[in-house]
């Protein structure tokens, strides 16, 4: 897991591009000092991720740029969402998130994809995006998002680890239970959501066949921090061969239905296919 400045993400992502990577997805590390536990920050225009996002589509239009949509980067309490007494405060936090998508819109983001797990924000966003004359922004849902072990790496990197509040097991998925995941991706799509997503990714193969078996729409699986850095790490201690075992990992998400897949070997993979 690493973090870039600006100069640095633009570098690693003119190496995808010219690999053959066609999209990137941004999460953001910010100060401290910008964080509360409303998460305002997420929808400040001049804040990290517009900024990035303007600087990536002026050095490479055509690649596609998806933005996260949720608190927990901006959130002193490391949440996706507000909370009040105690608990996540769903609509509350549906009112930020349509703020955070429209902002990242309007800075030219291709794709928003909310991450938090609300009820009702696919729609609401929806809305919001054509209201502010954004009708062509897609809208990537994750949709199937499990309450998993497997994120520790990712929360280092962003500092997001929860800190207070509520427990996300209130908003994240029962890893133990496979037929929710079918009615939170059938309610997305109910929204208008365009593309979906399972997290994690090799844990959950059996959810995302069942997902792409049942909704013939464009699904996703996202091979996350944990999965990455346990191949990694096999890898570095000589106990695995490490582009065999992720060309197999990757193979599986495709053999178990994925149009596509959020790995962090992807620029990788795209230089050892090619």
């Amino acid at each position: 897991m690493y973090r870039h400045n600006v100069p640095g993400l633009l570098e690693r992502c003119g190496r995808a591009w010219r690999a053959g990577v066609k999209a990137v997805a941004l999460f953001p590390k910010v100060s401290d000092t910008l964080k509360d536990e409303t998460g305002r920050e997420a929808w400040n225009e001049d804040g990290l991720i517009p900024n990035v996002v303007r600087s990536l589509k002026a050095a490479y239009p055509d690649l596609l740029v998806i933005t996260d949509v949720a608190l927990d980067p901006y959130s002193s309490l490391g949440q996706d969402g507000i909370v009040v007494d105690g608990d996540i405060h769903n609509e509350r936090t549906i009112e930020a998130l349509v703020q955070q998508a429209a902002c990242q819109a309007a800075a030219g983001a291709d794709l928003v994809a909310p991450s938090d797990m609300m009820d009702g924000r696919v729609g609401a966003i929806r809305r919001a995006l054509d209201g502010a004359g954004h009708p062509e922004t897609l809208i990537f849902a994750y949709s199937a998002k499990y309450a998993s072990a497997f994120y520790g790496p990712f929360r280092d990197a962003l500092d997001s680890a929860p800190r207070g509040g509520a427990d996300k097991r209130t908003y994240q998925m029962d890893p133990g239970n496979g037929d929710e995941a079918l009615h939170e991706v059938e309610l997305d799509i109910d929204e208008g959501a365009d593309w979906v997503m399972v997290k994690p990714g090799m844990p959950y193969l059996d959810v995302l066949w069942r997902v792409k078996q049942r909704f013939k729409r464009p699904t996703f699986a996202y091979q996350v921090s944990g999965e990455y850095a346990m191949l990694k790490a096999a890898s570095l201690n000589g106990w695995l061969d490490e582009r065999q075992v992720v060309m197999e990992s990757l193979t599986c998400f495709k053999r178990a239905g994925a149009d596509g897949v959020l790995t962090y070997y992807a620029t990788d993979v795209a230089e050892w296919l090619r």
